[in-house]
């Protein structure tokens, strides 16, 4: 079953109501049929309603659920023949980015992106998906090779942001990001980013400084957590609501600015709810937009890329 956030609370109270209905027809003589019949109907539509008019600070809630596919579930359903290539060349593995060569449908291609982790064991092996200056080194490492070999790159974004302990600090995060936006900005080969859940900070630019910026119809994106911005502006994080509205994390503020490209459609009650559809989606979404790319020489491609971010907020 899936787990419901505070805002689903009447939509699991009826589905509740269900399953003891269900529960109740199996092992009695009752027909009740048409009374589950219209509490699923109320169910669905009460689902749809909800999620059709979110605030930022919900869609943030979402964005963060634990049942959303992480990087390793889109490698799986999505990917074929992947190849994971570990390491920095000079300091370690980051288990917070993974990447390796893959083929997306017929395309061979680099696919880099954050994962969380999905258990407690996962998500402390995975540091929550938040990076260290290696993963971001691993990142740069992959990206070149990538341009090596004229291979497309895909990033999967989902990171509430880059680490930000002292051991981070101590070896060189800021210029890491740094280091990685640059290389974004340099492949002469095409580059499709994917929000797919959270895209905090440097931590989520740093792999999205791409040609094309798709995101997930309820992931959000945003220079600070809301959390962050929050407890800066109100000194309380109680004000995360606030701060969600007034930073406009989501993919539908971010595509009117002009900073993402394509919103991708989520399964009604989010990708939570339907994994399967929601990476097809995402897959037919990234392979479409790699399409469009796949004619242009490298230097266009990285004209095309500096004009796109140099065009913010203009």
């Amino acid at each position: 079953m899936v787990s419901f956030l505070e805002f689903e609370k009447p939509i699991a109270e009826l589905e509740a109501r269900i399953v003891e209905l269900r529960a109740t027809a199996s092992v009695g003589d009752i027909n009740i049929d048409g009374e589950i019949a219209t509490l699923e109907q109320r169910a669905a539509k009460q689902l749809k309603d909800t999620y059709a008019r979110l605030t930022p600070w919900q869609k943030t809630q979402v964005a963060r659920h634990a049942e959303r596919p992480h990087f390793k579930d889109y490698v799986a359903g999505l990917f074929d023949n992947f190849m994971p290539l570990a390491g920095d060349r000079a300091f370690a593995d980051d288990q917070a980015i993974i990447g390796g060569f893959a083929t997306l449908g017929e395309r061979r291609l680099m696919v880099i992106g954050h994962e969380k982790g999905d258990d407690t064991a996962s998500r402390v092996r995975h540091n929550f998906g938040m990076a260290k200056p290696e993963g971001y080194r691993k990142a740069i490492r992959l990206m070149e090779l990538a341009d090596r070999f004229g291979l497309p790159v895909v990033t999967l974004v989902d990171t509430s942001g880059a680490f930000p302990g002292v051991q981070a600090e101590e070896r060189g995060q800021a210029e890491a990001i740094a280091r990685s936006t640059e290389a974004c900005l340099k492949l002469g080969v095409p580059m499709v980013a994917a929000v797919v859940g959270e895209g905090g900070s440097g931590g989520a630019i740093a792999l999205a400084a791409a040609n094309r910026v798709l995101m997930f119809e309820h992931a959000v994106y945003s220079v600070i957590s809301p959390e962050g911005c929050a407890s800066i502006l109100w000194r309380t994080a109680d004000k995360a609501s606030d701060a969600a509205t007034a930073m406009q994390v989501t993919a539908q503020h971010l595509h009117k600015l002009g900073v993402i490209d394509r919103i991708v459609p989520e399964p009604v009650g989010g990708a939570h709810r339907d994994p399967v559809q929601a990476i097809a989606s995402l897959g037919a979404a990234i392979e479409a937009e790699l399409d469009s790319l796949d004619s242009m020489a490298a230097d266009a491609l990285r004209t095309d890329r500096a004009d796109k971010f140099l065009a913010i907020g203009v």
